[in-house]
């Protein structure tokens, strides 16, 4: 039997351009579960996984935090919890490790300690040293900025996370390594749960146990009618 969901979503829809992208879209993810969202290029996953994080709005259905209606939180309290790693994610001016510092400087975690000694065993386990830290973010590549990026998220330790293709700019070595950052993650707390979505048929199938498609509308209508 699966227990209550983590985070829930009924009857969502999505218009671009006045015609429906998806509509009628159900989903809820368990606390422990790994899911993946698939779907063909342009089917609209990166748009589904902004609207569970709370950066887009659906034009139709409700999503739930914990039984709550997403509306009802502080947006800041909702995405300590439900945290969304793009494809292509932004660094600040400075170094990596003033990248990683920069959640704990905002109000909702200013209280919370920076995890060092976290962040030094991680970057390990990614195949990074200790200079890595002082190497200056914007002058990353694209995989060492979704490594850094994924780090970040975790050290603020979330219950659900969003990955928007988070390996797609990694070699099979860090995108294990990647895989094995995520797992350990889910690992320390049986409340977490994590979304994918990836090109990669072979990775969902290693890190994900159960998927949602997304197609678009069977009638195909305007958003309008």
């Amino acid at each position: 039997m699966r227990r209550e969901p983590l985070l829930g979503a009924s009857g969502l829809g999505r218009a671009v351009e006045g015609r429906w992208l998806w509509r009628g879209v159900d989903i809820d993810v368990a606390a422990g579960e790994r899911l993946a969202v698939t779907g063909p290029s342009g089917s609209g996953k990166t748009l589904l996984l902004r609207v569970l994080a709370g950066l887009d709005r659906p034009d139709e259905g409700e999503v739930q935090l914990d039984g709550t209606p997403q509306g009802a939180w502080s947006m800041p309290q909702y995405r300590a919890q439900v945290a969304y790693l793009p494809q292509r994610p932004a660094m600040v001016e400075g170094s990596v490790e003033a990248n990683l510092r920069r959640p704990f400087e905002l109000r909702l975690h200013r209280g919370r300690a920076f995890p060092s000694e976290r962040a030094h065993a991680a970057l390990e386990r990614l195949g990074r040293d200790d200079g890595f830290l002082d190497q200056s973010a914007t002058e990353l590549s694209g995989g060492e900025a979704q490594l850094v990026a994924l780090l970040r998220v975790l050290l603020i330790e979330p219950r659900l996370l969003l990955l928007d293709e988070p390996s797609a700019s990694l070699d099979d070595a860090a995108t294990a390594a990647l895989e094995a950052l995520v797992d350990d993650w889910l690992s320390e707390q049986p409340d977490r749960a994590v979304v994918w979505t990836s090109h990669r048929r072979s990775q969902l199938a290693r890190v994900t146990e159960r998927e949602v498609a997304l197609t678009a509308p069977p009638e195909a209508a305007s958003a309008d009618a």
